[in-house]
């Protein structure tokens, strides 16, 4: 599960923090392009010492070239973070996108409340929180599964504080 609870921080009560899942990860991404080059030289193994070789490795290097940036471009779209404070009685969250400003939310813990909209919302199970006059989405970037699970969670974790 792409998120943890902290309790007993240093300066503050509780810290939720949320990422998006990595199906792929560092190691796996160097022996994907790694594999991709190798597999993609194979067919001129055939043509060595031929003009035709030099006709096709541009090729085969632009694919390559290709993947790599797909898939870093992949990585820093997944640099997204989310974190949810409990300092005294105030409930912040703060959300760092891949691109862009961080965006911040803060309410008193007892007018919090979070709401699951089944359907209606941009993904299904779209979980929001609701307090100060404000409404706010929370781990969107999660898989269906992953939002149950956090509101429930969110859920007992108000119902305590």
């Amino acid at each position: 599960m792409p998120h943890t609870w902290t309790q007993n921080a240093p300066d503050t009560k509780v810290v939720l923090t949320l990422w998006p899942y990595r199906s792929l990860p560092r190691k796996g991404f160097a022996a994907m392009v790694l594999m991709a080059f190798l597999l993609g030289t194979v067919p001129l193994y055939g043509l060595l010492g031929t003009v035709f070789l030099w006709g096709l490795l541009p090729f085969i290097l632009l694919m390559v070239a290709a993947l790599w940036w797909g898939l870093e471009r992949s990585y820093k779209d997944g640099d997204i973070l989310e974190e949810l404070r409990l300092d005294d009685d105030i409930l912040t969250l703060t959300h760092r996108p891949a691109r862009g400003q961080t965006q911040s939310w803060d309410c008193n813990i007892y007018w919090a409340r979070p709401e699951m909209h089944i359907h209606g919302g941009p993904v299904p199970h779209y979980v929001t929180l609701t307090g100060n006059g404000r409404t706010v989405e929370i781990g969107r970037f999660l898989s269906e599964d992953e939002r149950k699970v956090l509101y429930g969670e969110l859920q007992n974790f108000l119902k305590n504080a």
